[in-house]
C-alpha cells in the first residue's frame, strides 16, 4: 500500500494550509510535529518510516530552523535526512535564510505560500499517483489522405501493450470516424472524448485510465458516433499530460491539419511520425504538413509507405524508394513499411493492425519500439 504524503511542522497555519492542498489533491497526508530532539535517532523517531517511504516530504520552514535538519542529531548518520522528494516550504519571499536552509536539509525546491500554492497541488497529485518516468508519447500523421497513420497508431499501441508495456491510444481526429472501430471495440463500455470536452486544469491520471474502454491489454480514447466533433485546446492538454503522467507508452493518431487542439498535442509529443506514401505527389504534400510540424515537434521521422495494395499491385503509380522519400522531406527515415496482406479482411472482422505477430505491421513496431527504447524493457 502506498505511503502517504508526509508533513513536518509545528506551525499551525502553514499545516492547515498543507493539508487543505492535499485534499484539493485528492490524497491524505500524515503529521510530524517537528524534529527528533538530540540524541534521538531517525531510526527511533516516531515519523522514520514516512520519512523513508513517503511519496513526498513538505517541511515547514519553522522545523527547517531546528539542529536536527541540520544533519546535526547525534546518533543519526551523517546526512540521514538527504533523500528525494522533500520541500521546504516558508511564507516570506524576502527572507533570504531560506534558500540556505532548503540547501541545509537538503531539499529538492523551496516553495512560498500562497504564491505557489497552485504548482504545490499539483505536485502533491503527482506524487499521490507514484509518478515515474513519463510515458513516451509518440504522434503518428499521415503525409496525405489515406496514408494509413490510423493503422500504423493501431499497430504500435497493440505491439507495445504485446510486449507488456503500459499502453494508451490516443484518437486526435475528430473526422477519422473513431479508432476504436480499427480495433473492434466501438461497442465497448467506458468513455469517449466528448465526456472530457470541458477538461481544464489537472487530470487524474488513473481516473481518466480507469474510465476508458480496454481493448487487446490496451487503453483507449476514442470518439463517440455522435456530432461533437470539438475538444478545446485546454482538454486536449489536460487528459494528453494525465495519460502521459501514467508511463509506459502513449500513441496520438493525428490529423493532417494543424490548429490550436492539435498543436497542444504536438507539444508534448517525444517523437512524431510521418507515414508517407512513395510517390510523389504525396511527397509534396507531406512537406507542407511535415513544415508545420516540426517547428513544434523536435524528433521528426519519416516512415515510407511502398506502393502495394490488397492484390498487391502497384496502386500509386511509379514510386520513390524510402531513401530519397526522407531525402525530399528532408527528415531522418524511420523505416520502410509495405503492405500487409490481409490487413483490410482482418480489420472487418475485428482482428486490429498489428495482431499478427509475423505480419509486415508487427515486425516494423517491433523493431521501432525497440530502437525507441534502445533494445531495453521500460516498465508497465
Amino acid at each position: 500500500m502506498a505511503e502517504n504524503i508526509l508533513i513536518v511542522t509545528e506551525d499551525e497555519e502553514l499545516l492547515d494550509d498543507l493539508l487543505r492542498l492535499c485534499a484539493a489533491a485528492g490524497t491524505e497526508a500524515d503529521v510530524a510535529h517537528g524534529a527528533p530532539t538530540s540524541g534521538v535517532s531517525w531510526a527511533s523517531w516516531g515519523g522514520a518510516a514516512s520519512w523513508e517511504r513517503a511519496p513526498l516530504i513538505l517541511v515547514g520552514d519553522d522545523c527547517a530552523r531546528a539542529p536536527g535538519f541540520g544533519g546535526e542529531v547525534a546518533t543519526g548518520p551523517p546526512g540521514a535526512l538527504r533523500r528525494p522528494g522533500v520541500l521546504l516550504v516558508g511564507r516570506d519571499l524576502d527572507d533570504s535564510g531560506v534558500w540556505e536552509r532548503g540547501a541545509r536539509i537538503g531539499a529538492e525546491g523551496v516553495v512560498v505560500l500562497p504564491d505557489a500554492e497552485s504548482w504545490l497541488t499539483g505536485r502533491i497529485a503527482d506524487a499521490a499517483e507514484e509518478i515515474g518516468q513519463p510515458a513516451l508519447t509518440v504522434g503518428v500523421f499521415g503525409g496525405r489522405g489515406g496514408a494509413g497513420a490510423s493503422t500504423l497508431a493501431c499497430a504500435l499501441a497493440v505491439t507495445a501493450a504485446r510486449a507488456g508495456r503500459r499502453t494508451m491510444l490516443i484518437d486526435g481526429d475528430p473526422l477519422g470516424g473513431g479508432i476504436d472501430v480499427l480495433l473492434g471495440g466501438e461497442g465497448t463500455e467506458g468513455l469517449r472524448w466528448p465526456a472530457f470536452a470541458e477538461s481544464r486544469g489537472r487530470v487524474a491520471g488513473a481516473a481518466l485510465e480507469e474510465s476508458l474502454p480496454r481493448l487487446h491489454d490496451l487503453t483507449v480514447l476514442s470518439w463517440d458516433r455522435g456530432d461533437s466533433v470539438l475538444i478545446p485546446a485546454d482538454a486536449m492538454k489536460s487528459v494528453l499530460s494525465a495519460a502521459r503522467r501514467r508511463g509506459g507508452v502513449v500513441v496520438v493518431d493525428l490529423p493532417r491539419r494543424v490548429d490550436e487542439t492539435v498543436t497542444e498535442a504536438l507539444v508534448q509529443l517525444d517523437l512524431g511520425l510521418a507515414v508517407v506514401p512513395a510517390e510523389l505527389r504525396a511527397v509534396a504534400a507531406a512537406h507542407r504538413m511535415a513544415s508545420r510540424v516540426r517547428m513544434v515537434v523536435r524528433d521528426l521521422r519519416v516512415v515510407v509507405r511502398t506502393p502495394g495494395g490488397p492484390g498487391g499491385e502497384r496502386s500509386y503509380g511509379p514510386g520513390l524508394d524510402e531513401d530519397e522519400v526522407a531525402r525530399l522531406l528532408e527528415l531522418p527515415l524511420a523505416g520502410e513499411l509495405p503492405w500487409e496482406r490481409g490487413l483490410l479482411e482482418d480489420i472487418d472482422r475485428g482482428i486490429p493492425p498489428g495482431h499478427e505477430k509475423s505480419g509486415a505491421l508487427a515486425r516494423f513496431c517491433r523493431a521501432f519500439w525497440d530502437q525507441a527504447f534502445g533494445g531495453g524493457e521500460v516498465a508497465a
